[in-house]
């Protein structure tokens, strides 16, 4: 079971489903909501993923058509994602999970948008634009 939440703690989550992927993603949009230089993004099955407490305090924003970043009203935290082409999956921000979610990172994804200032420091594969087919 993963769980997690946001900064303040106002919103939690729990997924008990299987992780699809484990990618950093070095898109503009992930970069500029993470503050990063790119997102690590658990992809889960939707159906074993439920916000267990303060769901009230989620707000989604549409960051491109279909695609739905969450984030905690009270602090500002992106705590998960939805987008309409992939509606089995939800994407859980990896920093906001509490210890450890038992996977590692797989791939990194748009690094054709990644940030120039940026080193990519491992050996794990890498894809010019989004995620790959498994």
């Amino acid at each position: 079971m993963i769980k997690g939440g946001c900064h303040c703690g106002a919103v939690r989550y729990e997924s008990d489903g299987r992780v699809l992927r484990f990618v950093n993603c070095h898109c503009p949009d992930c970069r500029k909501s993470s503050g990063s230089a790119f997102s690590s993004v658990l992809a889960v099955e939707a159906g074993g993923f439920r916000v267990v407490a303060g769901e009230d305090r989620v707000v989604p924003y549409e960051s491109s058509p279909g695609k739905f970043r969450c984030f905690c009203r009270t602090c500002g935290s992106h705590v998960f994602a939805r987008a309409a082409q992939r509606p089995g999956m939800i994407l859980i921000r990896a920093g906001t999970i509490d210890g450890d979610p038992g996977v590692r990172p797989e791939v990194h994804i748009w690094v054709g948008e990644k940030a120039p200032w940026h080193e990519i420091g491992d050996s794990l594969p890498r894809h010019t634009e989004g995620l790959p087919p498994k």
